[in-house]
Order: C-alpha cells, then structure tokens, then sequence
C-alpha cells in the first residue's frame, strides 16, 4: 500500500484551517496539525498534533514540520515583524526536508498594494520563490463572512470605500479550494486568484443584509480623515489602524474587484455568493461572521 505524502497545515486551530483540517479528512490525506495550543484542537481522527510557539521559533518549526512532503502557510497574525515570521517559516520547512509550501497569500499582492497589510504577502511570495522549494500562492479576496461583522450596532457600515466593490469570499471555499490543490498535482509554480462569484459594493451588501435580516442597513461612505478618527479609540498600534483603513481604499480603488474563475476551475463548483450566505445563515446580521 503506497502512503500519501504527509501534509502540514500550519494555523490549524484558525478559521481556515480547522475547516481545511475536516476537508483533508475528507479527501483521505495524511494530515500534521501545526498549532500553538494544542488545547485549544478540534480532534480530527487520524491527524498527528505538533506544538510550535510561533512561526519566529525556527527551531520548534523545523522539528513540527520534519517529514513533511507539502506544507500549507497561513499567515502569522497582524505584526510588524510579520514577514521575518513568514521568512524563518519557509527557511524552517527547507531545513526539514519539505519539497513544497502552499501560500495563503492575499489579491493584488505587490511592493506598493494599497491594503498595507497585503504587503506583507508578497514580500513573503518573494522569499518562498527565492527558497528553491516548489510552491502555489493561493491569492484570496477579502473574507466574505467578516463583511457583516463590520455593521455596527447602529447598523451601519462605515468606511471609506466609495462605490468601488470587492469579490469577497467565504472562508468554507477558500478552504475547499487549498484543500483541492493540496491532494491533487500539477499546481507547482501556480498562482491563483480566490475570489467569489461577483463584485459587490458595502453599499449593494448593505441592502442585502437588509433584506435577509428584516433590519435597516446602510452603508456610511467615510472621508478618510473620519475613518482614522473612529477607529483610533481602539487603541491599536499606528500600521494595524492604518491596514484596517486601507483595506476599504483598496475597496474603493478596484484593486479587490476582480472576479476570478480559479475555485471553480480547481473544486468543480462556483464559489458561494453573498446572498446565498445570507440565506443560509439568517439571523442578526453581526452574527453571520461567526459561523
């Protein structure tokens, strides 16, 4: 009987990566939970569970991902050394032997991308390329379920993101999708687009959850100056207040209005749309990013 290669997902206790550990599970692959807290694990049957502290321990890294064939990167959280995490990352899973990484990274990565924080993923494209291991970016959209957690409790959706729109995606596909090129060939020096089925505006999503939820929402087209000024009571560092921002400039700019046809093309089946979502998950329109 031949073994599948073994696949290490790293940020296995995340939203991504818990409902892409239960689609390998699925798919039947030989799968390594990479964590930090190991209590904090789903059991998924058959999986191995390996501890590290932190992307930026390149000790504990390498000896989590040994005898690894794939390994799948999600992104460290939000920090300013983000991409040395990312880089001590790659140079661990080299170090333990991997022959590829799969990369959540994120659309219209670039030097100069207007979401600041989206940044980081190309800096850390160009270290895993000039890595010498074989390698897929999965480029993903915005989630499309955090689009409702940014209604506040007046039911408004503040922003500056003008009229420009985002192809927003559900966690469940973009989670389907790496699943899908995790447990199939032919995907090495790949770059693919992960989007959802159209472009929509907050504007177009408000009323859409209007409509789903029975309670009035709209969306608050902020200056750039009210942006900064409401979200500096949070009390967030200068770069994570200014990627939040960025994020809705990059809305309003058209950089996240590309719609791809990449998760169809790899999972067989068009990706979830906005008012499918909805649909389905009914309810306070806040809550439907929870699920």
């Amino acid at each position: 009987m031949v073994e599948h290669p073994l696949i290490a997902l790293t940020g296995a206790t995340g939203a991504v990566g818990t409902r892409l550990a239960r689609r390998l599970l699925e798919a039947g692959a030989r799968q390594r939970l990479v964590v930090r807290n190991p209590s904090r694990m789903k059991e998924v049957p058959g999986a191995e569970v390996r501890q590290a502290s932190g992307y930026g321990v390149r000790a504990e890294m390498r000896a989590a991902l040994e005898g690894a064939d794939t390994v799948f990167l999600i992104p460290a959280a939000e920090a300013p050394d983000r991409v040395e995490q990312h880089k001590i990352a790659v140079d661990a899973a080299l170090a333990a032997g991997a022959r590829r990484i799969v990369y959540l990274s994120f659309v219209a990565a670039a030097p100069e991308t207007t979401f600041t924080l989206g940044r980081d993923h190309w800096h850390t494209e160009q270290h895993i390329r000039a890595s010498g291991l074989a390698w897929t970016f999965l480029r993903m959209n915005l989630y499309m379920d955090f689009i409702p957690t940014m209604v506040g409790a007046d039911g408004v959706i503040r922003g500056p993101a003008g009229k420009g729109r985002v192809a927003a995606i559900l966690r469940d596909d973009v989670a389907a999708t790496a699943a899908a090129v995790l447990t199939s060939t032919g995907h090495d020096g790949s770059t693919y687009e992960l989007t959802g089925p159209e472009a929509f505006s907050l504007a177009e999503a408000a009323a859409q959850m209007s409509e789903a939820s029975g309670k009035a929402i709209r969306f608050h087209d902020e200056s750039d100056e009210e942006a900064f000024a409401s979200r500096a009571a949070y009390g967030a560092p200068e770069f994570e207040v200014r990627g939040w921002v960025s994020s809705y400039w990059a809305i309003r700019d058209g950089s996240l209005s590309r719609v791809s046809a990449d998760v169809r093309r790899l999972t067989g089946r068009d990706p979830v749309s906005l008012r499918e979502y909805l649909r389905s998950h009914p309810g306070r329109p806040t809550d439907v990013g929870s699920g």
